[in-house]
């Protein structure tokens, strides 16, 4: 039985448009879906946060203005959750979106309230938008709603399978942590999370779980237990 009651699951847009790189892959969306539903028949309370790097990489552009660029990005990671969510629903679960600002029909308000009452109802709860404001990340985004809703832990689905005290892809004698302290990535600017969400997880001592999206079943092994990434202790 996981030692986890509530947990808040951060999913890379370019993660869930698997080879492609644009996009969505059903595929591996589906799997996605499956492992979170394992989850959700334990008991266990999942909200999830998704970048929206698989439509958009605003950052990088030098012709429209950063606060726009923001909001396109925004935007992207709402037009994922509203897919992912329904290939969750497809697979059997309840799920319901959540933004910082009004989308119509399409979403419902954030509010602290509203999310618990949904995950009482055994809801997967998709918290869109990021923060509602430019300059800010989906990694702070998820840090935010992870501490109003007192999540347990934020579990970190990327591309690599840890944190490593260099970039593998250009390190092949890369270091991969197993335990690592918010302050030592801090310290050592592994870049982790950005330094924005770093400083909230370490005030407000929120840990963090990395692991590797792509490993069989990582995301079931990852709450149970059976772990192969990096411990970010706080």
């Amino acid at each position: 039985m996981s030692e986890y009651k509530r947990v808040m699951l951060k999913l890379s847009g370019e993660a869930l448009a698997g080879e492609k790189k644009q996009g969505f892959d059903e595929e591996t969306c589906i799997k996605v879906a499956n492992q979170v539903k394992q989850l959700v028949d334990k008991g266990i309370e999942v909200g999830i946060v998704i970048g929206g790097g698989n439509f958009w990489r605003g950052r990088t552009s030098e012709t429209i203005d950063r606060t726009k660029a923001d909001q396109i990005g925004m935007l992207a990671t709402v037009m994922n959750c509203i897919y992912v969510s329904e290939i969750f629903r497809y697979v059997g679960m309840k799920t319901q979106i959540l933004t910082p600002f009004e989308c119509g029909t399409m979403t419902k308000l954030f509010s602290k309230d509203r999310a618990n009452k949904y995950f009482k109802k055994g809801m997967v709860v998709f918290f869109a938008g990021g923060t509602g404001h430019p300059y800010f990340s989906t990694d702070t985004g998820i840090v935010l709603r992870a501490i109003e809703m007192e999540a347990d832990v934020i579990l970190l689905a990327k591309a690599i399978d840890g944190v490593y005290d260099s970039d593998p892809k250009t390190n092949k004698d890369a270091k991969k942590y197993d335990v690592v302290s918010m302050q030592e990535v801090l310290d050592k600017k592994l870049k982790v999370i950005d330094l924005t969400a770093t400083i909230m997880c370490l005030e407000q001592k929120m840990p963090l779980l990395v692991f590797g999206l792509n490993e069989e079943n990582s995301i079931v092994n990852t709450v149970s237990g059976a772990f192969h990434g990096t411990k970010v202790t706080v």
